[in-house]
């Protein structure tokens, strides 16, 4: 189960556990009802239609006990879910059948069965109760007029005696496409409730990130700047004193690898200030499928890549973004890298581009390596985590950091042992 799931399961497990407490407070508010009918009309507790709706509610306390019980130890909430709302529309048909039937006003719980399963089942789980509480009414209703049942307290003729058949249609229609319509527009309503949930979670997440980064970011980069001047220094002393010494093999060599530890230095040094004050760069319009494209020829012929990555391309022409060409080139760069590097052996790595909407462009990036680890994925943005043997843990860092000044955010879905993918978006803009 990955963390999306785990999380949905959660929140399904805490809206069941208010679906209980629902049942529990409607029981309730019913047998209130019925003791205060019983004791206006004077009637005795043991009449027939009372002992009927005493037995629905205890039913309905008892389920909502066994339900309470239960939901702890089921694995398929969904389900169980599905069941318990199944099992609702049921009892509603009874309520119904048992106080009056066609005459019975709490027709209307139907309709409070399909809000909830909306919130809970989404919107297919609401239209397939909607056909199950039309169904039941139908099916009530029809064995009514002909006869065959009679409501609780009502024994005596049939309906077809005292209404028309065009009525008793006309209301099963009323309460069938209430249900519909009831079905739809809480689904609709639902969905659109989960998805602006999710965005605001996402949007919640992106903004801890760029508070977390901005902070580090601040700091390191005077320590950066610090750092690098000494470098420079360092490494033009060494280069002196190696054209001054005498050919000397061991001095030349001990020369050689502090020149080359100062070289690495000096690159771990400039991706770091790239992370922490990334420049501004030279804005200018570019053909976006163009630019992509170059980067992944030049990607093609790198040395990891050649004769073991198979890079696909979904390019979009004309269409215009406007950034920093270096930036495009770090980000798409970096992001190939890192695509490379999780694949072992042979593997594919797709680019494509997208354009759902008419404003942005989103570029995917995505890899058939082994993909992030669930645990990992709250930490790949933090600067110098890595789980690879080489590298800095700086790349996807700096891509985050230079995406935030094009007001874009780097996304991320994966599936361990499966890939990962990438997906960032600009605003488009007029050629000319």
């Amino acid at each position: 189960m990955n963390m999306l799931t785990a999380k949905s399961e959660g929140d399904l497990h805490a809206k069941l556990r208010l679906l209980v407490l629902f049942r529990i407070l409607f029981s309730s508010i019913l047998l209130g009802s019925t003791v205060i009918l019983q004791l206006s009309e004077d009637a005795s507790p043991f009449s027939r239609p009372l002992l009927i709706l005493y037995g629905l509610i205890a039913g309905i306390l008892i389920l909502s006990f066994v339900y309470a019980v239960m939901l702890p130890r089921i694995r398929n909430v969904s389900v169980f879910a599905f069941v318990q709302i199944a099992v609702d529309t049921a009892v509603v048909t009874l309520i119904v059948f048992a106080t009056g039937g066609y005459l019975s006003f709490f027709s209307f719980l139907y309709l409070v069965v399909i809000i909830y399963s909306s919130v809970l089942l989404h919107r297919r789980g609401s239209m397939v109760m909607a056909v199950f509480c039309g169904l039941q009414y139908s099916v009530m209703l029809g064995l009514e007029y002909y006869g065959i049942l009679y409501p609780i307290g009502l024994e005596g003729s049939p309906l077809s005696l005292d209404y028309e058949w065009s009525r008793i249609v006309y209301k099963v229609m009323f309460i069938v496409v209430a249900c519909f319509a009831v079905a739809f527009l809480s689904g609709f309503l639902a969905e659109q409730t989960r998805r602006t949930k999710g965005e605001l979670e996402d949007m919640e997440e992106h903004v801890k990130r760029v508070e977390k980064l901005a902070s580090m970011g601040e700091m390191a980069a005077g320590l950066a700047h610090e750092i690098k001047n000494p470098l420079a220094s360092l490494a033009g002393s060494i280069q002196m004193l190696r054209d001054e010494l005498s050919d000397n093999s061991e001095n030349h060599k001990l020369m050689q690898i502090v020149l080359r530890e100062t070289d690495r230095l000096n690159s771990l040094v400039s991706d770091f200030l790239m992370f922490a004050k990334p420049p501004h760069g030279d804005i200018e319009k570019i053909e976006l499928d163009r630019a992509l494209a170059e980067i992944l020829e030049l990607f093609e012929k790198d040395g990891d890549c050649v004769d073991r990555i198979s890079l696909k391309r979904e390019l979009i022409p004309d269409i215009w973004v406007e950034m920093d060409p270096l930036h495009l080139r770090q980000i798409l760069w970096n992001l190939l890298l890192n695509a490379s590097e999780a694949i072992q052996g042979p593997g594919t790595i797709s680019v494509e581009m997208a354009s759902p909407r008419a404003r942005k462009v989103s570029i995917v990036v995505s890899d058939t390596g082994i993909g992030i680890p669930e645990e990992n994925l709250e930490q790949i943005y933090d600067p110098f985590f890595t789980t690879k043997t080489r590298g800095t843990g700086l790349g996807l860092s700096i891509v985050h950091r230079i995406l935030e000044s094009y007001a874009s955010r780097l996304d991320v879905e994966t599936n361990t042992g499966k890939g990962a993918v990438f997906k960032f978006g600009l605003e488009r803009v007029a050629k000319t």
